[in-house]
């Protein structure tokens, strides 16, 4: 059972701040991922599978968009599901799993799902991880149904380009930084480690992590076309860009 966190809304909003740092269009990538899966529903309940979903952020915004869907959200970290847990309570299922490897999926609570969605997260598998994790993804999804990667996935037509706005973001997160703004990702996980309740979590997590996540590798989004089309699925695009940030859009 998780612990209790009395301030579990104070916790997701610093969440919040300190990943808009990364990603000031946050919340459009979202939107746009809802629209998607907005788009193929049926009358039956939403079946979502939040993969590698962190706090929650996607399957608390899947809720307020859909009340009744089903999602079941996957993760390793146990700092960031019990952040999960309290915020979700008994409105999804929380699995913690580790999608390096295979075999993933054998604890999920169901066999088929409309939707799979994922942000900011896979880039820290090897290449040929998340080639397998589509593969194993696409057999999850019913017939129609869809998988959305939200990550770092530069434009490999524009890489002069890409440079520019890299360092642009860079120079402005800084900026943020020094003014006292928000949070870095380093500060957040400090302030974790003093709190009385999640500061035993983020020791497992450094014990499951020793040496931090692997190491991240940012592929173009044409790698995961080639990828996801290798994967079988029968219809694969962009659905949303912002600066060196994308959406991959799969349907099976």
């Amino acid at each position: 059972m998780s612990p209790y966190i009395a301030d579990v809304d104070a916790w997701q909003e610093s969440w919040d701040r300190q990943q808009e740092a990364y990603l000031p269009d946050r919340e459009h990538r979202f939107t746009a991922m809802l629209d998607a899966v907005d788009a193929i529903r049926d009358a039956a309940p939403l079946r979502l599978l939040d993969l590698a979903g962190g706090t929650g952020t996607i399957s608390l915004r899947a809720l307020r968009r859909f009340p009744d869907a089903e999602p079941t959200l996957v993760d390793q970290d146990p700092a960031l599901l019990a952040l999960a847990t309290a915020s979700l309570r008994d409105q999804a299922t929380i699995v913690t799993a580790d999608l390096g490897c295979p075999d993933w999926h054998t604890v999920l609570p169901h066999h088929r799902y409309d939707a799979v969605l994922t942000a900011t997260a896979l880039h820290w598998l090897p290449a040929g991880r998340l080639a397998a994790l589509y593969g194993e993804i696409h057999d999850l999804l019913r017939p129609g149904g869809l998988l959305i990667n939200a990550d770092h996935m530069p434009d490999d037509t524009l890489p002069e380009l890409t440079k520019r706005l890299l360092h642009r973001a860079q120079e402005r997160r800084a900026a943020r930084y020094a003014a006292g703004a928000v949070l870095s990702w380093s500060q957040w996980w400090e302030q974790a480690e003093r709190d009385d309740t999640l500061a035993p979590l983020v020791r497992q997590r450094h014990a499951i992590y020793p040496a931090g996540h692997s190491p991240e590798w940012n592929p173009p989004v044409s790698w995961h076309l080639n990828a996801l089309t290798e994967a079988g699925f029968t219809e694969v695009g962009t659905l949303w860009r912002g600066g060196t940030d994308a959406a991959v859009v799969a349907v099976h």
